[in-house]
């Protein structure tokens, strides 16, 4: 049985994971109608997404490390 913190987690990153997906799909699928800048901004947010995955990871160090 999980836990409501690793339920949370898990939770959040099928949610982050699943819009990565979205984003990666409009990106393919739109790729001869978007300009430049707005590819740009795509993927800006694609990597920022990713990047919580990291974030996460900080933060449970940081929380195992007070325990």
């Amino acid at each position: 049985m999980q836990t409501a913190h690793s339920f949370f987690q898990s939770e959040l990153e099928r949610l982050i994971n699943e819009q990565i997906i979205r984003l990666k799909d409009q990106l393919v699928t739109a790729h001869t109608t978007i300009d430049y800048s707005t590819y740009k901004h795509q993927v800006g947010r694609i990597e920022g997404l990713q990047s919580v995955f990291e974030l996460i990871d900080e933060a449970w160090s940081v929380v195992n490390a007070t325990k």
